[in-house]
């Protein structure tokens, strides 16, 4: 009888403990849930900003050069001098320009003595020497002429050659209907620009061509001379365009880096030349223009004389008198530049010569540094600059002093013309210290972190977690245990990985990453 309670008794645990571990298999099954990585959407505050370098410069600084060459004779200052606006620096030896002023004012009394002449009426001899003058005047105004035709002519063969042989071999079908580029830029206007602009220029050289066959000798140049003018100008942008093209690209199938530099240096060329046809135009029109006024007031000058002492004589030779006059202001004008005199109050930051040094215009005698506040000059890639903004502020810290000391500025300017430093466009964007302080010198290297977008108590979530599907913007929210796809509308991105969410998001969603 024992035993047998005893085997029930054992029977009856194994069926409690069975029980028992069915129960908790059970609870487990039913209670255990999926485990997702999420964030939960909250409300906080973004801000964006560009991170750049660049440079401590003073606000105001320069660089003093003589306009023309000579000898140092006498120089009032060294490195770390004190100066103030005005000072002379240093002075050339003005000898030669001091004879030449003499010579002038001599000049000028012998003007004055042929104005007391014409009121005294003409000589025989005078009207006579007058006369050759006229014809001396018209063999100028011949040559000036040939020569303007010459320089015309040399203007179209140089376009000629720059469109038809040198930038042609950057085209297929250049003189057709329809030239195409034997290559794609990265700009579609330029490349449009390029394949109108051939078709523009090949109707120009056509006219240009018609044109110049017609000139002769007795035409009126003035129109033809415009017209060469406004030719050279067009070819010229043309040949700017097409070297912005070439100097762009990069070796490629059918397209070798001999081939590239070819185009290159013919394109270069071509500019070159078309430079010099219409710094040669320019010439030949002023030298033609002054041989027509040399030529006129010869001839104004015979009938002054003629006529005798009349109001006109008497007012052309008071202009010459005024001339010579002006030509005495002009040499101490020029004996004035031989003395470099400083421009700002500041210090002297450099000195290149030495009392006695012949030096050559153009050359930095002295740099100085104003006392006026500093700045910072810093070049900013392109890919940024759209987001910079006049006024906004930045974060300065300085190598010199590490990063826990923090500086502050704004954006004062952003030049709108384009620096290439390494292939890269980049823009040139001066800050302003907003405070002084003596610890901030010329030349130290600048951290700058630039704010530009700024939003307060906003629905945030890291841009990871936003993804983009057939030109939508989705996030995955899970909720009661359920994904679902959520369209989103996004605003700023934050500096820190996040991104503002302006529709489809409520604080406390969970985001699936």
């Amino acid at each position: 009888m024992k035993k047998i309670f005893k085997k029930r008794g054992i029977i009856i645990t194994a069926i409690i403990i069975i029980a028992i571990i069915a129960a908790i298999y059970t609870y487990f099954k039913i209670t255990a849930e999926p485990i997702y990585n999420f964030i939960t959407a909250k409300k906080s505050n973004l801000i964006y900003e560009v991170s750049a370098i660049g440079k401590v410069k003073p606000a105001e600084s320069v660089d003093l050069a003589f306009e023309k060459s000579g000898r140092i004779i006498n120089i009032n200052a060294s490195i770390g001098s004190k100066i103030s606006a005005g000072m002379i620096l240093a002075v050339l030896d003005n000898s030669e320009l001091t004879a030449q002023l003499a010579q002038s004012e001599a000049g000028s009394k012998v003007e004055k003595a042929k104005l007391e002449e014409l009121r005294l009426g003409p000589k025989p001899e005078e009207i006579k020497i007058q006369e050759t003058k006229i014809e001396n005047a018209k063999i100028s105004l011949e040559d000036a002429k040939r020569n303007a035709i010459n320089q015309l002519n040399d203007a179209y063969t140089k376009s000629d050659d720059a469109v038809r042989n040198k930038t042609d071999q950057i085209f297929d079908n250049p003189k057709t209907s329809n030239p195409q580029l034997k290559f794609l830029t990265n700009d579609s206007n330029l490349d449009n620009y390029l394949r109108f602009e051939r078709l523009v220029v090949e109707d120009l050289l056509k006219s240009w061509k018609a044109s110049l066959n017609q000139l002769a000798i007795t035409n009126s140049f003035p129109s033809n001379i415009d017209l060469s003018r406004k030719n050279l100008n067009e070819i010229k942008t043309f040949l700017e365009k097409a070297a912005l093209a070439v100097n762009s690209l990069t070796p490629s199938t059918g397209l070798t880096q001999s081939t590239i530099d070819s185009w290159k240096s013919d394109i270069s060329t071509a500019r070159t030349n078309t430079s010099a046809a219409i710094n040669n135009v320019s010439s030949a029109d002023e030298k033609l223009r002054t041989a027509e006024s040399s030529l006129s007031l010869a001839e104004q000058e015979l009938i002054l004389k003629k006529s005798g002492s009349t109001n006109e004589q008497i007012i052309a030779q008071e202009a010459r008198v005024e001339e010579a006059e002006a030509n005495i202001k002009n040499i101490k004008a020029q004996i004035s530049k031989t003395a470099l005199i400083s421009p700002i109050n500041g210090t002297i930051t450099k000195k290149d010569a030495e009392t006695g040094q012949i030096i050559t215009a153009g050359k930095t005698i002295f740099s100085i540094i104003s006392e006026s506040r500093l700045e910072i000059e810093s070049n900013i890639p392109e890919t940024d600059i759209a987001k910079i903004k006049i006024n906004n502020t930045a974060k300065i810290t300085l190598d010199a002093y590490g990063s826990e000391i923090i500086f502050e500025a704004k954006v004062v300017a952003i030049e709108p013309a384009e620096t290439i430093i390494e292939g890269v466009s980049t823009y040139k964007t001066t800050l302003n210290f907003i405070d002084s302080d003596t610890r901030v010198k010329p030349g130290m290297t600048a951290n700058i972190e630039i704010l530009t977008a700024a939003k307060e108590n906003i629905i945030i979530i890291p841009q990871r977690a936003v993804i983009s599907a057939d030109e939508e913007k989705i996030v995955k929210i899970l909720e009661n245990d359920n994904i679902k796809d959520v369209k989103i509308k996004t605003g700023i991105k934050g500096s820190d990985g996040n991104i503002e969410i302006i529709e489809g998001v409520k604080e406390g969603d969970k985001i699936i990453l």
